[in-house]
């Protein structure tokens, strides 16, 4: 196993850990978010652009999912 595939296998970890954890509070959808761009970068590194494409995309999803959620909270 080389450095670029643990780190692979750690953002994909941490993106599935983020995502169970997600209805427990609001700052797991930004960790979410910020272990897609991991796995965006992973993906850019491994050459394979399709997926690093894909979870820049979601990167960006959960961001807005993690704002209109501080937003809702902050109106109540």
């Amino acid at each position: 196993m080389n450095l670029l595939t643990i780190f692979g296998l750690f953002a994909v970890t941490a993106m599935l850990v983020c995502y169970a954890l997600e209805q427990r509070s609001r700052w797991f959808i930004l960790a979410f978010a910020g272990a897609c761009a991991l796995g965006s970068v992973y993906g850019f590194l491994q050459a394979a652009w399709p997926f690093g494409l894909v979870e820049a995309v979601w990167s960006v999803v959960a961001v807005r999912r993690w704002s209109l959620a501080v937003k809702s909270t902050s109106a109540v």
